[in-house]
C-alpha cells in the first residue's frame, strides 16, 4: 500500500515547496539482509528469517500531550523527557516510566520552542526558538531561565550539546549559532555568542528547508538537509561539510536525529516514515538498515531514546491549530536495532 502526499500536508511546513513533493510508503518493509549490513547482535540469516514488522499499530504507545500544546522538539535527561511547544514556548516534562507528565515551564508570549536538547553533563535544558533569533536556555530540575543568546534573521531550529559548544542549525542561512561554553560548562555572556558559515558540500536551497536534525558524535557533527535528503559531516572547527555516503537511502523530509552509538535514527515527518541507518566511525557512509511508519504517526518532527524505546513528537502540522487540538507522543519500544 503506496499513498501520496496531499497538498495541505505539503504547504504545511514553513519554508517546504510544494515541487519537493514525494511519494512515501506506509508500512514499508524493512530493507533485506542483502542489502543492510548486519547489525552488532544480529547475523544476516537472522534478519532474513525474522524481517522487521515496522512500527505497526503505536495507538498502545501513545501518549497525549496538553490539548493545544503544538509539539516539534523532544530530548531525554536521564529517565526525564521534555517536550516544547510551538505554541508559547512552553516545556512539558514526564517521566518515560510512568508516562506521566505536566507542564514544567509555563509558556510566555511571543516565544517559541522549536529543538529542545538536554545538557546531562551541566543540568540543562537548551531550546531553540525558531524565527525569534533567541536560543534559550534553562535550569533542568527548576526550570528557572538562566540566559538568553540572540542571533540575527534566519530560523533556528535543532541543537546539539557537546563539551565545547551549543551548535544551532539555522534552515534559512548557512550557518551554524555557537554559544561557545568555558571551562566546566560554564554559560558564557550574551554577547559570546556567535555564528559559523557553512561550506563545502551542503547547499542550501532558496524557499526550501534546509539544516535541519542535528547531533555529535566523537569524529564530527552531523546534520540533514530537509529539502534535499541528505546528510553531511560538520567539522565544528571550520563549518566545513562533507556529504554522507547514504547508498541511495531516501531521508526527504529528515527533520530530528537521534543517535546512539553508531545506530543513526531519522524523522521524516512529511513522509511519516522512521529511517535507521549505520554509521561508520569516519561519518563517511551511513547503511540502511529499515524503514518503518504507523498509522499512529502524524507528521512526525523529532524523537529521544529513552532506554531501547524511541519517543516521538507527532506535530500534526496538516491539522488546524486550536486550543482543543489533540497532540501526543508515539513510543516505539525496542527501537534499536540490536535491542541493546
Amino acid at each position: 500500500m503506496r499513498r501520496t502526499l496531499s497538498p495541505r500536508i505539503a504547504n504545511a511546513l514553513v519554508g517546504i515547496v510544494p515541487t519537493i513533493l514525494v511519494t512515501a510508503g506506509l508500512l514499508v518493509a524493512p530493507v533485506s539482509a542483502q542489502e543492510a549490513s548486519p547489525v552488532p547482535g544480529s547475523s544476516p540469516a537472522a534478519m532474513a528469517e525474522s524481517p522487521d514488522p515496522g512500527l505497526g499499530d503505536m495507538s498502545a504507545g501513545r501518549v497525549d500531550l496538553p490539548a493545544g500544546w503544538r509539539p516539534e522538539g523532544i530530548t531525554r535527561l536521564g529517565d526525564t523527557l521534555f517536550v516544547g511547544s510551538l505554541a508559547d514556548g512552553a516545556i512539558w516534562r514526564a517521566d518515560a516510566a510512568t508516562r506521566e507528565g505536566s507542564i514544567f515551564v509555563p509558556g510566555m508570549r511571543g516565544a517559541v520552542a522549536v529543538g529542545i536538547e538536554a545538557d546531562e553533563s551541566n543540568g540543562r535544558i537548551w531550546v531553540a526558538g525558531g524565527n525569534s533569533g533567541e536560543v534559550r536556555v534553562y535550569d533542568a530540575d527548576s526550570g528557572d531561565l538562566l540566559e538568553t543568546y540572540r542571533f540575527e534573521g534566519g530560523f533556528l531550529n535543532d541543537l546539539v550539546v557537546t563539551p565545547e559548544a551549543v551548535y544551532v542549525t539555522d534552515s534559512n542561512v548557512p550557518q551554524l549559532a555557537v554559544i561557545p561554553l568555558g571551562p566546566d560548562g560554564a554559560l558564557p555572556e550574551s554577547s559570546a555568542a556567535t555564528t559559523l558559515p557553512l561550506s563545502g558540500d551542503l547547499v542550501y536551497l532558496e524557499d526550501a528547508l534546509n539544516a535541519n536534525g542535528i547531533v555529535a558524535a566523537p569524529a564530527g557533527l552531523v546534520l540533514v538537509q530537509s529539502a534535499t535528503g541528505g546528510l553531511f559531516r560538520v567539522a565544528p572547527e571550520t563549518g566545513e561539510t562533507t556529504a554522507i555516503d547514504t547508498r541511495g537511502a531516501d531521508l526527504t523530509f529528515g527533520d530530528g536525529l537521534e543517535l546512539r552509538d553508531q545506530t543513526l535514527f531519522v524523522s521524516r515527518n512529511q513522509a511519516e516514515t522512521i529511517t535507521t541507518l549505520e554509521l561508520d566511525e569516519e561519518l563517511a557512509t551511513a547503511v540502511l538498515v529499515r524503514e518503518a511508519t504507523s498509522d499512529g504517526l502524524d507528521i512526525p518532527t523529532t524523537l529521544a531514546l529513552a532506554g531501547d524505546d524511541l519517543w516521538i513528537v507527532n506535530a500534526r502540522f496538516s491539522t488546524e491549530a486550536t486550543p482543543e487540538t489533540e497532540y501526543w507522543l508515539s513510543v516505539w519500544p525496542g527501537a534499536r536495532p540490536d535491542g541493546g
